[in-house]
């Protein structure tokens, strides 16, 4: 299938027939030939598996270290507090409540950050996966919540792959609705269980929806998106760097005030 325009190609073709665009070798070539540490990690998870290790990595430090405070500096606040500690909205994302809590999330992202991943590229997958966290943990803060979680940006991924599935009119945009619509399903109705942020999650699938609805997949008739969309990754990478500088920065005065 031609990933510009979606048309159906045979394997030897190197320009498409229907749209004119170049096309490079078959997928499944670029993924074996793409792999990381002697194979250890697919080319097409590797960012999903970055978003896992930091998370694992907080989690782990918070674990062995409860009074370093990472889990309070960083979890989203009641708007008034958020409004002045903005880093929260982005760190929230990358911080668990719990060894289930983490497992859960982490099962999830591991599988459909991949499938985000193929149908989008890196770049749309970062921009949704900071996008649909802000979005969700505003919503949360905003209706008075403390929470923490990657479900947000979780929610947010699953609303671009509906976005795609309504706007893409072939076999494979029909699927991808089809089987997204379950998990969006599935997942609302786990939200209602006593404890989940069912606001993070509204918020994050809101998000994600609006920003895989806005970039849609790279087109040989929207080129002109591609550098802005890259753009955009970098500045949400930077902006999730900052956010956790900030949130450090404060947990090294606080540390200090209390000594």
């Amino acid at each position: 299938m031609c990933p510009n325009c979606r048309a159906f190609i045979t394997t030897s073709d190197r320009v498409c027939p229907y749209c004119n665009a170049k096309l490079g070798p078959p997928a499944r070539s670029r993924l074996d030939t793409g792999q990381i540490l002697g194979g250890l990690i697919p080319q097409a998870r590797f960012t999903t598996i970055i978003i896992l290790l930091i998370n694992s990595g907080l989690y782990l430090a918070d674990w062995l270290s409860p009074q370093s405070g990472i889990t309070i500096a960083g979890m989203s606040a009641p708007w008034p507090l958020e409004r002045i500690q903005l880093w929260r909205l982005v760190t929230a994302g990358f911080l668990h409540g719990g060894i289930l809590h983490i497992l859960m999330n982490s099962w999830v992202l591991f599988d459909l950050g991949a499938e985000v991943e193929q149908i989008y590229g890196t770049s749309r997958l970062i921009v949704f996966y900071f996008v649909s966290t802000v979005t969700g943990f505003f919503l949360s803060s905003y209706m008075g919540m403390r929470s923490l979680g990657a479900s947000a940006g979780i929610f947010g991924l699953i609303g671009a792959m509906l976005a795609f599935g309504l706007t893409d009119k072939s076999s494979l945009g029909q699927a991808v609705k089809s089987m997204y619509t379950r998990w969006l399903i599935y997942a609302l109705v786990m939200s209602f269980i006593p404890g989940v942020d069912y606001f993070a999650h509204i918020g994050g699938l809101a998000g994600g929806f609006a920003a895989g609805y806005l970039a849609s997949t790279p087109r040989a008739r929207a080129m002109w998106k591609e550098p802005l969309i890259r753009g955009l990754a970098i500045v949400c990478m930077v902006l999730t760097a900052a956010a956790f500088a900030m949130m450090f920065r404060y947990m090294a005065v606080s540390a200090a005030g209390a000594s």
